[in-house]
């Protein structure tokens, strides 16, 4: 039975450590990201929501990369806004940047009230290549 590897990028391990748990597991060939947002080094919010966005999917893709992934492995993504009417065309906008080529990962928005000082956060899951 294969057991469950956190895997951690090589910075942000303010926020990791301070809320105890990891920014990956990887689990046979699937990586299961935890949320990643806007966060700075330190932890704190960016506080301008475009940048705070753009943040959210570097440090998501440093967690890809960390596991050997990129965002090509991503298959199934989940997006948290604190207020999506008026969020929507700006996380779209960076989304363009950064994800490839159809086919698209699946992909769920959802609208909430609190996401700890974030208006941005963003969670997938990955298959791992092989040989990663």
């Amino acid at each position: 039975m294969a057991q469950r590897q956190a895997i951690a990028p090589a910075n942000r391990h303010a926020l990791y450590e301070r809320h105890r748990y990891s920014a990956a597991i990887r689990s046979g060939d699937l990586l299961f990201v935890s949320g990643q947002v806007g966060s700075r080094a330190d932890g704190s919010p960016e506080p301008d929501f475009e940048r705070q966005v753009q943040q959210a999917f570097d440090n998501l893709a440093n967690v890809l990369k960390a596991a050997g992934c990129s965002f090509d492995d991503v298959v199934d993504v989940i997006t948290f806004h604190t207020d999506p009417a008026n969020q929507i065309e700006t996380v779209m906008a960076v989304r363009e940047k950064v994800i490839g080529d159809p086919p698209y990962p699946n992909w769920t928005a959802v609208g909430v009230t609190w996401l700890a000082g974030f208006d941005f956060e963003i969670k997938v899951i990955a298959r791992i290549p092989e040989g990663a």
